[in-house]
């Protein structure tokens, strides 16, 4: 029996010539198996010092953010013995080492105390198929096999609250500069436009910068209703509401544009930001978050809270440090997830002294996922059309560079076709009759 849940039939395909993207050795694709989980209580009772620390480590992940996690020791008996007295939380996690027979007597004990709806996941050490059956008839929503680790708990967890035959939830990218004046927003913009052209797939921009926000600009649109209306109630924002608030640029991209006006005061919290970005990753495959260069409480949830992290960084001493403070702050507090992906951008501008990739990358212990050079021809002339590079030049050196972020943001690949001559067939025709 496989010691955790099958992944479930999530994400959106991507039609050709595109192909999902094996995952990467550096870390595990966890993000397109485990979902977050909802505001539940989890209580586990261990006996092993290594069951009780994989629990903890998945209470600090972000997709248990919401839930409230507490962690006892004694098994299935101190089980029995504290819910004689206690209410059940929604879910409870039992590790044991009983035997078929104890563990079934056990469980029966403890039913008469369980609360109608509530979960019960048990960890123990038999590899038994029998054991497994027995249990699922009794009630018990899925069995482990130790040891187990953070990521098992995690996508078991994600697998019992989030329906496989639902819509997905949708994948939060979020962008962020090392730097006001990095071009945060046009590469943001660029990548979001290109996902959602290349792979046909619905996506909207939150536009997170209130007072001076670029997304209505750079796509040719003066929308009258936008996300400060959202965030000015969180609570009632619903799929109706969204799509009102939305602002349709094309077929499948939408921006939840800023207001851009400055006599307003925009009270934003964290909680109301996030409850905000949930909403409309529920209606679409792809969220990107165009964050401003400012912290603050909101800014930090976003960006430790989304699926996918983009820093863009120009080549210079103060973005070396900047991208290094924001890059150790995401690897302390994302331990599960893969590293955040590095941007540069207004790379090789002629007669100013820059720090080299090799240099940069080292710092920051990142591979570059892609290098920008500076081109104010083809970025300057697309802003002033309200346009994106690939819709004003096709053939503009960095179209190519969003592509290549847009797919691995995607964990997508693109499938190279090669180029036939017009007489290939003639000539396959020959090498036959040879």
């Amino acid at each position: 029996m496989s010691k955790s849940l099958q992944s479930s039939a999530s994400g959106f395909e991507a039609p050709s010539p595109y192909e999902l993207d094996p995952p990467r050795a550096e870390a595990p694709a966890l993000s397109d198996r485990a979902r977050p989980l909802p505001r539940i209580s989890i209580q586990a009772f261990c006996e092993t010092p290594d069951v009780a620390e994989a629990v903890h480590a998945a209470s600090e992940d972000r997709r248990l953010s919401k839930t409230h996690v507490t962690i006892q020791m004694g098994g299935t008996a101190a089980a029995v013995a504290h819910y004689q007295e206690s209410p059940t939380p929604n879910l409870i996690i039992l590790e044991t080492h009983a035997p078929h027979a104890s563990l079934v007597a056990e469980l029966e004990e403890l039913a008469h105390s369980c609360d109608a709806g509530t979960k019960v996941v048990i960890i123990g050490a038999a590899n038994d198929v029998v054991l497994y059956r027995d249990l699922m008839k009794r009630g018990i929503s899925e069995y482990l096999v130790a040891p187990v680790t953070a990521f098992d708990l995690m996508e078991c967890l994600s697998n019992l609250y989030n329906n496989p035959a639902s819509d997905p939830v949708g994948q939060v990218f979020a962008f962020i500069g090392a730097k006001g004046g990095v071009g945060s927003s046009t590469i943001c913009h660029n990548v979001a436009w290109t996902l959602s052209d290349a792979l046909s797939a619905d996506i909207t921009i939150a536009d997170m910068d209130l007072a001076f926000g670029t997304t209505g600009l750079d796509f040719n649109q003066d929308p009258v209703q936008g996300i400060a209306d959202a965030l000015q109630n969180p609570d009632r924002l619903d799929e109706v509401l969204l799509d009102r608030l939305l602002t349709t640029c094309s077929k499948h991209l939408s921006i939840f544009a800023a207001p851009v006006v400055l006599d307003r005061d925009y009270e934003m919290t964290p909680e109301g930001c996030e409850a905000v970005i949930d909403v409309v990753r529920q209606n679409v495959p792809f969220v990107a978050v165009d964050l401003p260069h400012t912290w603050a409480p909101w800014t930090k949830r976003l960006l430790l809270q989304a699926d996918e992290i983009v820093i863009t960084a120009m080549p210079d001493l103060a973005n070396l440090r900047n991208a290094k403070n924001i890059v150790d702050l995401v690897r302390a507090a994302r331990k599960n997830d893969t590293a955040p992906h590095l941007v540069l951008n207004m790379a090789n501008m002629q007669k100013r002294p820059e720090i080299t990739q090799k240099e940069f990358e080292g710092a920051l212990g990142l591979e570059t996922l892609a290098v920008i050079d500076f081109d104010c021809e083809n970025f300057g002339q697309a802003a002033n059309n309200g346009q994106m590079i690939e819709e004003f030049n096709a053939k503009a050196k960095s179209t190519q560079a969003f592509r290549d972020i847009a797919m691995a943001l995607a964990h997508r690949k693109e499938i190279k076709v090669e180029k036939r001559s017009p007489l290939a067939p003639i000539l396959d025709k020959l090498k036959r009759m040879r």
